[in-house]
């Protein structure tokens, strides 16, 4: 049976639980259980800690798990990042009283104030400089103030908290951060896995195309499939009338309106689109 460490709370988790839920598998928790049995699936889920799920997946208790690429990176433990999986993107940066410093080789010497000291100080080295790192847990955007430490590095989403506090960012990212999916060397060939993969592949596919519909005169077919090629190629149909056919093609949800400019300049008409719960390619 695969054991998956899937997030317990905060940010990661409920986006994790949806896309679960989307590929197929019952991780949707009635309470506040710890250990969830999805046995349809051979599947077991371990409702765990974000900061802890890389340790676990690490010393093998568990075959892979959910967290963020900061708290893999920052666990120091022997797991690996096996599948980027879209959601709870953010920027890890350094962050200093404004106007204090500019560049990296500002940090010399200095204290950073941070959670995530192992992830911080790898940086550190391998760019050569010298820095003491204070372990805070939560917020750290105070610690300036308070003369704990003389920077930080944090998470930065938009920067309000930052600038009220009175904080700047500077020098290039940390680490740019997203939720994956971890695992071991030891583990990666697992069959469920691979399964899980590939519908979470599936899912994260399925929501970024959506499925256009149209119709368009067999004589302007040509420009219309320009525009609309398709994953391998679209599905063309024959209708009643002769001198037009019908398309179906997968196309980024991204670009859909402005694909549906373009057919409609070209002649097509009835345009119609469709959302996708998952699709395998």
């Amino acid at each position: 049976m695969l054991r998956i460490a899937v997030p317990n709370k905060g940010s990661l988790s409920d986006p994790a639980i949806s896309l679960l839920r989307e590929a197929g598998y019952r991780a949707r928790r009635t309470g506040r259980e710890l250990v969830l049995l999805d046995e349809a699936n051979d599947v077991e889920f371990f409702f765990l800690r974000p900061r802890d799920i890389a340790v676990y997946v690490g010393q093998g208790t568990v075959h892979a798990g959910i967290t963020g690429r900061d708290l893999l990176l920052d666990s120091g433990v022997e797991a690996t990042e096996h599948l980027p999986l879209g959601f709870a993107r953010s920027t890890f940066r350094f962050a200093a009283p404004v106007g204090a410093m500019s560049d990296l080789t500002d940090i010399a010497g200095k204290r950073i104030a941070t959670s995530y000291d192992v992830l911080v100080r790898a940086f550190l080295a391998e760019r050569g400089i010298e820095a003491a790192t204070v372990h805070l847990d939560g917020a750290v955007e105070s610690s300036v103030r308070l003369g704990v430490a003389d920077l930080i590095a944090d998470v930065v989403e938009t920067g309000t908290t930052l600038r009220a506090a009175g904080l700047e960012v500077f020098g290039e990212p940390i680490l740019a951060s997203e939720a994956v999916l971890i695992t071991t060397e030891a583990f990666a060939g697992e069959p469920g896995l691979a399964t899980l993969v590939r519908r979470l592949e599936g899912v994260m596919r399925a929501r970024s195309y959506v499925l256009m519909d149209y119709d368009v005169p067999m004589n302007r077919l040509h420009l219309a499939t320009e525009i609309t090629p398709g994953i391998q190629s679209p599905t063309v149909s024959p209708l009643q009338n002769p001198d037009w056919v019908a398309v179906r093609s997968m196309v980024p949800r991204a670009d859909m309106n402005r694909l549906m400019d373009e057919l409609y300049e070209v002649g097509a008409r009835a345009i119609l689109v469709s959302e996708l719960l998952a699709c395998r390619l």
